[in-house]
């Protein structure tokens, strides 16, 4: 990832209340080459994430073609969820996106905007998302709607 993406993520994360961390698992892309088939990549890349994703949580995949919410709306489901003692798992694709059956094992697929993102801003993006919706929550003014 470029320096600006590190940063601007690790000044959201810095940001967070205490009590609602977020925590930055990054999976290693299938090298590229050897005559590998896209499929073929994204379906190593999909193990990978099926092994770095923690137990009893709510996976979320991040897709164009998901669920739009509104902030508001997206800081009342993250409050739904903490109500019921689970955390969200956020999976963001690589380069060609999450393999059929990451998508298919989410119980939300969650889109940012229905344009395309480059993964580093969407990270970056999730990251402002996620501590906004935490100042909503509590009643901080960053959030003005």
């Amino acid at each position: 990832m470029p320096r600006w993406v590190d940063e601007a993520f690790e000044d959201y994360a810095k940001r967070m209340p205490r009590g609602l961390r977020i925590e930055l698992v990054e999976i290693r892309p299938a090298p590229r080459g050897e005559g590998k088939t896209t499929e073929q990549l994204l379906q190593t890349e999909a193990a990978r994430i099926e092994r770095a994703l923690p137990r009893g949580a709510r996976r979320v995949a991040l897709d164009e073609r998901g669920r739009e919410l509104g902030t508001p709306a997206f800081a009342k489901w993250l409050e739904a969820l903490g109500l019921e003692g689970r955390d969200p798992a956020f999976v963001i694709g690589g380069a060609d996106g999450l393999a059929p059956q990451v998508k298919r094992g989410a119980e939300l697929l969650l889109r940012l905007s229905a344009m395309t993102l480059p993964h580093g801003l969407a990270r970056v993006l999730l990251a402002e998302q996620l501590y906004r919706a935490a100042t909503i929550l509590g009643g901080h003014p960053y959030h003005r709607a």
